[in-house]
């Protein structure tokens, strides 16, 4: 490990005077380091790290139990698998993933998938059940692997900060809500937020709460808040192990009925090849290209949502190949699909964690328990786990940054609002796929209908500019100069014709030459393309000539491809209007004093 003033890992805020991002120098990212983020943040790491890492790493353990077992049986295994898909990924993520915090193993949006495909498969076999859910991870890590390295990740493009804001509210809700009815000592039964929260007032209305659970709960709550704003006190730490060692001194799992963790099982995951039959081949392999999207876009959300909040720079690419490399590693070692876990990455967060080393912390911890003290959290109350996970969801909430984005662009706050409420009621996944259609129609509409502007020169203004904007900018006698503020495209070529004609007709005095100020045309598609060589046939037919300036050379070169370049001649394209005005003045012969010129004269 490096000094404590070493720079942090790729990518993350450097604390040196002058500098804002510390990467890979061109040496490293050319070697096995890019391929191995987490051993090159180990070469970066610093001392100050070490103690919050470990704290965390011990908090994070008491989630992690509980939490894999759970969802170990949802899939349709016995509750140790849920252990063994905790220890490898944490410990392999680490040396593959590029995110510092993030958490990973069982997840619930996976569960369903893993059950739906490998239950049936096994026909009540236990022991094939086990070799299905180890190979269908490891179909789904070599997708993930091949998604990586075909450099897939640019679809993490489209998770713009509005709808990682909404995505995280939405997941801190159902997370918050998740958690309640486990707070007041009973459980619920039901998918979906608006069901959990119906079930759980339910619940409370019908005196279903445990008192003594409750108490137990909120005063792991109340701890863990009041002591929060003392970065350097283990306030999470301190408050399950006080809960753990007051249930069990009281003895209130057997006098008051408050659920506790319980002994763990016993043993360690040992390496295994899961043997398939050859007709499980397609059900799993359909299964894992599902498991492969839900994780990652679960995965690239989380990930960069942590790493916008932290200011640090997470390589998609890298983040598909550090979960497929997780999925593969935990397949040989008797676990199951996983993913990045939502509820445990933020109680890693707010208990101080700092880099990876938190999360192989928490593998250790529980490999050492079921090797050594399998029973030494049996009386941890799953009360005092709730509090963990409330406190840290209700971290996650981003508030006033949403109101900034109210007063400037509304537009994109009920962006975030929508991916919110998709997120919450539909779930991750839904709420995400929603989020980003709607961006995508406010993306086309934009280039569906852009803005339109007939440009003149106003005194004393440089360049030439919107008359609307400008009432007394001047128009040159015969000269249109017209600008659409979008890409050339199919959804609106059309009306880029009409608007056209509309610029033509509403010239004071007959044009002789119309010109597109082509700077803002970033792209022609071939409905554009013929669209232009309709607009040239009728103005040729009215004796007007079609005019480029700024055009881009990129757009240039579609124009050769289509033919088009040829057909209107390399003198008809000019590189500023300036010129094009110019010319236009030489040739034609209408009066037109320019006012720096007029300046200049005087």
């Amino acid at each position: 490990m490096g000094s404590e003033t070493s720079a942090g890992p790729p990518g993350a805020p450097s604390t040196e005077p002058g500098r804002i991002t510390r990467q890979m120098s061109p040496a490293d990212r050319g070697r096995v380091w890019k391929w191995l983020p987490g051993l090159y943040e180990l070469r970066h790491y610093r001392r100050s790290w070490l103690r919050n890492d470990l704290t965390a790493g011990l908090v994070l353990t008491a989630v992690l139990v509980p939490v894999g077992m759970g969802y170990a049986e949802a899939a349709g295994l016995p509750a140790i698998y849920g252990l063994y898909a905790t220890i490898v990924p944490l410990i392999v993520y680490a040396v593959f993933g590029p995110s510092r915090i993030l958490v990973l193993g069982p997840d619930s949006s996976l569960a369903a998938i893993i059950f739906a495909v490998i239950v049936p498969l096994a026909a009540g076999d236990p022991e094939r059940t086990v070799a299905l859910a180890g190979m269908l991870a490891i179909f789904t890590g070599v997708l993930c692997i091949l998604a990586g390295v075909a450099r897939l990740g640019f679809i993490t493009e489209l998770l713009s900060k509005p709808i990682r804001y909404g995505y995280m509210n939405g997941i801190a809700l159902i997370v918050l809500i998740g958690q309640l009815p486990k707070l007041f000592g009973f459980s619920v039964e039901g998918n979906g937020l608006l069901v959990e929260a119906a079930a759980f007032i339910q619940g409370v209305l019908t005196g279903m709460t445990n008192p003594a659970t409750l108490i137990i709960g909120v005063a792991t709550l109340l701890f863990i808040l009041a002591t929060r704003r003392f970065t350097r006190f283990p306030g999470v730490l301190v408050a399950v192990v006080g809960a753990t060692v007051v249930t069990g001194a009281l003895d209130l799992a057997g006098r008051a009925g408050v659920s506790v963790l319980g002994v763990l099982p016993q043993g360690l995951p040992s390496f295994t090849i899961p043997w398939i039959q050859l007709q499980d081949i397609g059900p799993l392999l359909v299964g894992a290209i599902t498991i492969a999207v839900v994780s990652f876009a679960d995965t690239s959300v989380l990930s960069r949502s942590l790493a916008a909040r932290s200011g640090t720079y997470v390589d998609p690419n890298q983040e598909m190949i550090g979960l497929g490399a997780a999925n593969m590693a935990t397949g040989f070692f008797q676990g199951f699909s996983i993913s990045s876990s939502s509820s445990r990455t933020p109680v890693a967060e707010s208990a101080g964690s700092k880099s990876q080393l938190t999360g192989v912390t928490g593998a250790l911890a529980i490999a050492l328990l079921l090797v050594f003290v399998p029973g030494l959290l049996k009386n941890l109350p799953d009360s005092a786990l709730a509090a963990v996970v409330i406190t840290s969801a209700i971290g996650l909430f981003e508030i006033a940054d949403l109101r900034r984005i109210y007063r400037i662009q509304q537009w994109e706050f009920w962006l975030s609002m929508a991916c919110f409420l998709g997120v919450a009621i539909l779930g991750p996944i839904p709420g995400i796929l929603l989020a980003i259609i709607i961006a995508l129609l406010e993306f086309v509409w934009d280039g569906w209908r852009p803005h339109y502007a007939v440009l003149g020169r106003a005194e004393g203004v440089k360049g030439y500019h919107d008359i609307t904007r400008y009432p007394d900018a001047r128009l040159i006698p015969g000269l249109v100069l017209f600008r659409g503020d979008a890409p050339l495209f199919f959804a609106n070529a059309e009306q880029f014709h009409e608007r056209v004609h509309l610029a033509i007709n509403a010239s004071p005095s007959p044009v002789r030459w119309f010109v597109v100020a082509a700077e803002p045309i970033t792209s022609v598609d071939v409905t554009a393309a013929d669209m232009l060589t309709e607009l040239d046939d009728e103005l040729g037919q009215a004796r007007i000539e079609l005019v480029f300036a700024e055009m881009k050379d990129p757009v240039k070169d579609k124009l050769r491809r289509f033919g088009l370049f040829e057909r209107f001649g390399d003198s008809h394209f000019f590189p500023t209007i300036g010129q094009v005005v110019n010319v236009y003045v030489e040739t034609s012969g209408v009066e037109w004093v320019d006012w720096e010129e007029r300046e200049k004269s005087a």
